[in-house]
């Protein structure tokens, strides 16, 4: 299963998708009177969450370019959230493995 370059992607996505939970819900660095807000919360589900339904379609339909898709489509959130100093920087690993997974998906077609 490790071997498996779709499986990267899927594991990147559920994670993604935990992360935005904690982001939006559970957030350790926001103040709990203020909570998230509405903006917020669907700019990162359009952005964090939705490639992740990509990634994990790509992943059961073995499709590849859903997963190139799912990394081009979190890219710009993800670097933003990859310099932050908290454990939200883990959005930009996520996509990563996005590109990793497909990349590793096309050497092993060829």
């Amino acid at each position: 299963m490790l071997k498996n370059p779709y499986f990267w992607g899927l594991v990147a996505a559920i994670i993604s998708i935990a992360l935005w939970l904690l982001l939006n819900f559970f957030n350790p660095y926001t103040n709990e009177t203020n909570g998230t807000n509405n903006d917020t919360t669907s700019l990162t589900l359009f952005m964090l969450v939705f490639p992740a339904i990509t990634a994990i379609i790509s992943f059961f339909t073995t499709r590849k370019l859903l997963m190139l898709i799912a990394f081009i489509w979190s890219l710009p959130l993800s670097l933003y959230m990859l310099m932050t100093p908290g454990i939200f920087l883990l959005f930009g690993m996520t996509s990563f493995c996005y590109l990793l997974s497909y990349i590793l998906m096309r050497k092993n077609s060829d």
